[in-house]
């Protein structure tokens, strides 16, 4: 069956004045199914309030764009308070209930990726909300919240029924949301655009990794992440994931060209890829990217907490493993032919600057 690996857009799901949800759906881009992954993008304008809402599937939110405050409560726990801002990384388990508020004349753009094999729809995030015209509470009886709450039946009605929005509303200028608390952020948010870097390539690129150690919540999301930065006309190393995970990629900025080797040698996506579109490399793909002139820059997850890519170039790519006579017998090709080849690309970098 002929994959189709071709970065896609999201479409609108739902939204209003304070702003819009975006989703890609697993009918346009297959891989999302096959590989039950889910992705989502937030986009809030100002004053806009994404409605506290608990999901079917762990994820990793990213702050794409602008700055504002969102709220998280982790099960049995009181709720953090969070200010965040572009490059923000935030690990969200299951059961965790989270909001979102723009206060900012900048649209507060999020994006949303995560596993969904636990979830009821392949390939889709299923959002509970708890408050709106689709909110969990309009499905019981009067009766049954009142005698949860203990409120007499004027007062459920009222309680339940005044939102009439529906996951994202506008809220007055003049409402005041609680204040963000610089100590919530410790343990649950870390800044790709400033955190130290994993890798750091001159007029190369640049990999800052999400782990266990600088965001614990990770390890309960059950999935690594990265943000990949690189400079113009630069390359991407050729390389896999050598223990059947999944790449899922979103370009934040920039544009370039990938290429995908599968099985049999074939080539199976060759494109360009722009910011905002999002593509997939199944396991055992072989993938590459060359940044255009505005470089480019990506953020992934990994199916797996600690992923182990081998890469195809560079001091420490297997061809350098490989003997010599392997080599030439593989290649079919003489002892020079060989050793050029194997002399050349001698830095331990998963990134090659352009060619001088």
């Amino acid at each position: 069956m002929e994959l189709d690996l071709s970065p896609k857009l999201p479409k609108k799901v739902y939204g209003g004045d304070g702003g819009s949800y975006f989703a890609w759906c697993p009918e346009e881009l297959p891989m999302l199914k096959q590989g039950n992954i889910g992705a989502a993008k937030l986009a809030l304008e100002k004053h806009g309030f994404a409605i506290p809402r608990y999901s079917d599937s762990s994820k990793v939110a990213y702050v794409l764009q602008g700055s504002g405050t969102a709220g998280i409560v982790l099960p049995e726990q009181e709720e953090k308070v969070i200010e965040i801002k572009q490059g923000d990384s935030i690990a969200l388990p299951f059961g965790v209930v989270t909001w979102w508020f723009n206060n900012q004349d900048t649209e507060l753009v999020i994006l949303f990726l995560g596993e969904t094999h636990k979830g009821h729809k392949a390939g889709q995030f299923t959002e509970f909300y708890l408050t709106g015209s689709n909110g969990i509470f309009t499905g019981f009886s009067t009766e049954f919240v009142g005698r949860a709450w203990d409120l007499d039946e004027n007062t459920v009605k009222k309680l339940v029924g005044s939102q009439t929005g529906n996951g994202i509303v506008k809220l007055d200028a003049s409402f005041k949301m609680p204040q963000p608390k610089k100590e919530h952020r410790e343990g649950f948010v870390l800044n790709c655009l400033e955190a130290p870097l994993d890798v750091d390539i001159k007029d190369g690129g640049r990999v800052v990794v999400l782990n266990t150690k600088n965001l614990p919540l990770v390890g309960e999301v059950g999935f690594g992440a990265d943000l990949v930065r690189i400079d113009a006309h630069s390359m991407c190393s050729p390389g896999f994931s050598c223990d059947s995970a999944l790449q899922v990629t979103y370009i934040v900025g920039g544009s370039g060209r990938v290429q995908v080797v599968g099985a049999d040698g074939k080539r199976v996506l060759e494109t360009h890829i722009k910011a905002g579109s999002l593509f997939i490399v199944p396991r055992f793909f072989v993938v590459s990217k060359i940044a255009d002139s505005d470089g480019m820059s990506w953020f992934s997850i990994v199916t797996t907490p600690d992923p182990i890519f081998t890469h195809l170039a560079g001091r420490t790519s297997v061809w350098k493993a490989l003997s010599p006579e392997v080599l030439q017998a593989a290649f079919k090709v003489t002892p020079e032919v060989e050793n050029s080849f194997r002399s050349r690309r001698t830095a331990d970098a998963i990134f090659f600057p352009p060619s001088n």
